[in-house]
C-alpha cells in the first residue's frame, strides 16, 4: 500500500478547466477592478436604479445577479439580529451599467449645500428685482450681483457631484469572453 501511492502520483493525468467570463473596469487603459462570478458589485443602471448584488455568473455579455433583502429584527432582550428576508435575481447587459459604486458620504456635502446656496441666491436675486421695481432709492446693485453670483456658484456645486465612477470617457467596462467557441 505504501508503494501504491507514489506510483499513482506518477500516472496522474492533466485536468482541463474552462475559465469563466469576467468584466474589467479600466481607467485610461489601466485595470482598476475585475468583476467575476462570486464577487459583489454595486452600480447604477442607465434607467437610474441602484443595484448592490452578488454576481452569480457572467455569460454572453450579461451579468446574472442576486440581490439579498436583509432586515434587522429586534430580539426580546433588546438586541438586533440580521435576517435575510429573501432575494431578487436580475440579468443585466454590461452596457446597461452607467456608474460603478457610490461615493462615500463623508465630510462636507456639496450637493445639498449647493442646492441651498442656489435657492438662497435665486430668492435674493428675485427680492432685489422687486426692490428695484418698487423702490429704486433702496436698491443695491452689489447685492443683486452678489446674490446672482452665489446662486450660480450654488448651481454648479449642486450639479457637480456624481454617485460613483461614471462609465464613459475616463472609465470603461470591458467584457472578457473566455469561451473556446468564438463566434
Amino acid at each position: 500500500m505504501k508503494l501504491f501511492l507514489p506510483i499513482l502520483l506518477l500516472f496522474t493525468g492533466a485536468a482541463f478547466s474552462q475559465s469563466a467570463d469576467f468584466i474589467v473596469l479600466k481607467k485610461k487603459g489601466k485595470t482598476i477592478q475585475t468583476f467575476y462570478a462570486g464577487t459583489s458589485i454595486a452600480f447604477t443602471t442607465v434607467s437610474g436604479a441602484y443595484i448592490n448584488a452578488q454576481i452569480n455568473g457572467i455569460k454572453n455579455d450579461s451579468l446574472f445577479l442576486q440581490e439579498f433583502i436583509i432586515r434587522y429584527l429586534p430580539t426580546t432582550i433588546g438586541t438586533y439580529i440580521i435576517d435575510t428576508a429573501g432575494s431578487y435575481h436580475y440579468t443585466f447587459h454590461y452596457n446597461q451599467i452607467k456608474a460603478i459604486g457610490r461615493k462615500e458620504k463623508k465630510g462636507f456635502n456639496t450637493k445639498s449645500s449647493g442646492a441651498s446656496l442656489f435657492g438662497g441666491g435665486v430668492l435674493l436675486t428675485l427680492a432685489s428685482g422687486v426692490v428695484f421695481l418698487v423702490d429704486r432709492k433702496n436698491f443695491s446693485a452689489p447685492l443683486l450681483i452678489a446674490s446672482a453670483a452665489l446662486g450660480t456658484l450654488g448651481y454648479f456645486w449642486a450639479t457637480s457631484g456624481r454617485d460613483g465612477l461614471a462609465i464613459g470617457k475616463k472609465y470603461r467596462l470591458v467584457y472578457m469572453d473566455m469561451s473556446n467557441n468564438k463566434r
